[in-house]
């Protein structure tokens, strides 16, 4: 009898090991549905979901450099003058090389080296190099109107980003009033939202300096 139980046991206890191992290692009731229960939350999330559709359209150079500069240059958000003054020349300046770098483009010569240049009325002006583009290939790379609206559309992503920094926002902003609270939280969204549509329908072509490339460019 006593070996019975014993071997009852047992099997129970392998039983019990089984389900052990299926049993799940983090419980659901640990997670509880978010809700969103405003417009407000409803469009921050879907802001978030399109954050890596916009970051592709800032210069990866510039935008690594305000993320490392900012924390430093803003004193972790205690700006008194001096770190004031070089907060908004870092803002202006990396808010000029976004719009700029928007007009430039690239391609690949013969033996596949990516040569860079700016976008003009007359095709590209390659500025790291000498060479020049035949004319009919130079064509293909005409300043448009669609490169100002990208320029501009890349100056407020970058404008968003800046909104979204709290060291930056209590640097200019120590002690702001409950409007301008409500402002600075729903102006980036709103940006972020109109940016992601209007980068959706009128994609560009161009892959600029600081951009991702692609295979044909």
């Amino acid at each position: 009898m006593e070996t019975k139980v014993d071997e009852e046991a047992g099997v129970n206890g392998a039983g019990g090991a089984i389900k052990e191992e299926k049993a799940p290692l983090l419980k659901a009731q640990e997670f509880p549905e978010v809700e969103r229960n405003n417009w407000i939350h409803k469009a921050i999330g879907q802001t978030f979901k399109t954050t890596a559709h916009l970051a592709n359209h800032l210069p990866t150079g510039t935008a690594l450099a305000y993320q490392v500069l900012s924390p430093v240059l803003t004193n972790g958000g205690r700006c008194d003058f001096a770190s004031r003054y070089m907060t908004e020349m870092l803002v202006s300046i990396c808010a000029f090389t976004c719009f700029i770098l928007s007009f430039t483009d690239s391609y690949r010569d013969l033996n596949g080296t990516v040569c860079y240049g700016f976008a003009t009325t007359n095709g590209l002006w390659i500025i790291d190099g000498k060479a020049v583009l035949p004319k009919e290939r130079s064509k293909s790379y005409r300043l448009q109107f669609i490169d100002f609206a990208h320029a501009f559309m890349t100056l407020l992503v970058f404008g968003a980003v800046v909104m979204f920094d709290h060291n930056v926002v209590n640097c200019f902003f120590p002690k702001p009033s409950a409007e301008v609270a409500e402002l600075l939280s729903a102006l980036p969204v709103a940006i972020g939202v109109f940016c992601s549509m209007m980068f959706a329908t009128f994609p560009t072509t161009r892959h600029g300096i600081g951009f991702p490339l692609s295979a044909h460019c």
